[in-house]
């Protein structure tokens, strides 16, 4: 019998593909951060099934909340229009193609063979917010902190990017010249 928890998790995960391959295929780039936006919920709802409440949240909160408002904000400041399409390369086709097929095999392999990991029940890990904060707060304390400065840097390339350089005023013809036309 299928079970509640699977119907969800199917359900979830298609909306998460669904919406990866639609941020693909849109040409406007606002209808792609709203695609973008759909596979951050999806992936939340996908975490709250595993048990991992805290994180759900801050994917909400952080990721389709604050990031997704930088990235709209800064489609809007740069007044990014429709995408145009173009044929392709070659060289992309010829090596890419082949490159990720290769880079799936591999990973699928490394994941099969040399994982070495075991089922693990439902909320046998630390998942509530008492659990995770000494975490974050003192073994992870240096990554976290790197992670909010190149947030920053780049909330200050955007702004440099969609800043226009001024344009220079009008020349202003010296006292006592003359014009000759």
């Amino acid at each position: 019998m299928i079970s509640i928890h699977l119907i969800l998790f199917l359900a979830f995960g298609a909306v998460a593909v669904a919406g990866a391959v639609n941020l693909l295929a849109q040409t406007h780039p606002i209808n792609s951060a709203l695609s973008l936006i759909a596979v951050m919920a999806a992936l939340a709802g996908e975490y709250l099934l595993l048990g991992a409440e805290f994180v759900a949240a801050v994917q909400v909160i952080v990721y389709a909340g604050a990031v997704m408002v930088l990235f709209v904000f800064v489609i809007m400041l740069l007044n990014a229009g429709v995408e145009e399409r173009s044929k392709g390369s070659r060289v992309a086709l010829l090596l890419g193609v082949p490159g990720t097929i290769l880079g799936g095999v591999l990973v699928a392999w490394v994941v099969l063979q040399r994982s070495g990991t075991g089922d693990v029940a439902v909320g046998a890990e630390p998942g509530s917010p008492k659990a995770i904060a000494p975490l974050l707060f003192h073994q992870f304390l240096l990554p976290f902190e790197i992670t909010s400065i190149l947030i920053l840097i780049a909330i200050m390339g955007a702004v440099v990017l969609a800043s226009k350089p001024p344009t220079a005023p009008p020349a202003i013809p010296a006292v006592g010249s003359r014009r000759m036309d």
